[in-house]
């Protein structure tokens, strides 16, 4: 089951909102006439206290705001849950999302309000993923409107530009249930973003010639390019279904040894 904790901190931000302000237009002038009319001619009057879901409410509606605000606005911390983007993300990874890299969006409806950037070739996108928009993916825009992507080889090219490779090392990926496998980690020079891929080369080409992304719409892959449901799988993005552009690695825990990879705590994402 998929929770939709934005949705979720909407209500409460709400919920907790009215309370309060139900409390400011009908009751707190009451409990202050009623404290002045118990209390006249009193040394030291008795505290009226308030009724404990007003109590709660007052208490919970900042918080509940300033997160609502922050993580609408500006950053969002996400986890991966899988390895699609490995070597550059790893499972377990907990990232901050930047929410207004790509301009100010209505919170829950998502609808774009004022634009500032949009996304580029090599950015590490979070979005709504398009046959399932409560499900968040994050992947590496490849292609932005009119490019003509074409994958051959394992060689990626755009425009008919080739994206050159060169190999590392011998590696091991590993999957959620802790199997390994050998992949090659290759530096992918991606329009001058040099980043890591994996490469698994017992899994059969997956070619493809002359794709070209519609306007309005992006082509995403992740970087363990053998293993990655992407735009290959399930087609390309719109615009609208775009959160934010992946910034930093701020926890890092391997679920396999039960630890904290402190190298990767602050690690910038390109």
């Amino acid at each position: 089951m998929n929770f939709n904790f934005e949705l979720i901190l909407f209500y409460a931000v709400i919920i907790s909102g009215l309370i309060a302000l139900f409390d400011i237009i009908f009751l707190a002038k009451r409990r202050k006439l009623a404290h002045a009319a118990k209390t006249k001619g009193m040394a030291n009057p008795p505290e009226i206290k308030l009724p404990m879901i007003i109590d709660y409410a007052w208490s919970f509606f900042p918080v509940l705001l300033l997160v609502f605000m922050l993580r609408s606005f500006v950053y969002e911390p996400f986890r991966i849950p899988s390895g699609s983007l490995e070597p550059t993300l790893s499972v377990g990874d907990f990232i901050l999302v930047n929410k207004y890299h790509y301009g100010i969006r209505l919170p829950v409806v998502h609808k774009k309000i004022y634009s500032i950037n949009e996304p580029k070739h090599g950015d590490i996108v979070v979005f709504r993923w398009p046959p399932n928009p409560s499900i968040n993916f994050i992947k590496r825009v490849i292609g932005v409107p009119g490019d003509h992507i074409s994958y051959i080889n394992k060689t990626l090219y755009v425009n008919g530009q080739s994206m050159p490779q060169e190999f590392k090392a011998d590696s091991m990926d590993r999957d959620e249930e802790g199997r390994d496998w050998k992949v090659e980690e290759r530096i992918e020079d991606f329009f001058g973003v040099k980043h890591s891929i994996y490469q698994n080369n017992l899994i059969p080409k997956y070619d493809f010639n002359d794709v070209i992304v519609p306007e309005g719409m992006y082509f995403m892959m992740g970087d363990n390019r053998d293993n990655s449901a992407d735009s290959r799988v399930w087609g390309f993005v719109p615009e609208e279904n775009i959160l934010g552009q992946a910034n930093y690695v701020w926890m890092s825990w391997n679920s396999h040894d039960h630890s904290i990879r402190w190298k990767r705590l602050g690690k910038a994402i390109h």
